[in-house]
């Protein structure tokens, strides 16, 4: 009886595992050097929304973003060694599912000395798939 129960609990939490490691749709690795753009449109439905960020100085493990989203200007601090080396944001208004808002988070994975560049990586989450990104070049 208990070996059937330990199986039982192994499965499912096996399948939860594997679930909630799928939450993100894309994740896409970047690099940026100082003051170079990242563009993202976001599409959904007729909609669509310009995504921006860049990053202006790094010192002492913090690295300072400027970002936009519909031309909503803010910034962050993200530092590689703390638990702040992220920021979300929010692609859609919350309505009537408020629990399964596509976002995109963008994480500080490291900085490079030798080229001077951050490396990010962008994770997409869309539950119900009802965005659509296209990474726009700094042109």
């Amino acid at each position: 009886m208990n070996k059937l129960l330990l199986q039982t609990f192994i499965v499912l939490a096996l399948a939860y595992t594997h679930s909630f490691a799928n939450e993100y749709k894309d994740i896409v690795n970047i690099e940026l050097k100082k003051d170079e753009y990242k563009k993202i449109l976001v599409k959904y439905g007729a909609t669509q929304r310009l995504f921006k960020f860049r990053w202006t100085l790094f010192t002492n493990g913090g690295l300072v973003i400027f970002k936009s989203f519909d031309r909503i200007v803010s910034q962050n601090i993200l530092y590689l060694r703390h638990k702040n080396q992220s920021f979300r944001v929010e692609l859609m208004t919350r309505g009537a599912n408020p629990y399964a808002v596509p976002y995109i988070l963008v994480k500080f994975n490291e900085f490079d000395y030798e080229t001077s560049k951050a490396k990010f990586q962008l994770f997409l989450s869309d539950p119900n798939s009802k965005v659509a990104l296209e990474y726009l070049d700094d042109k």
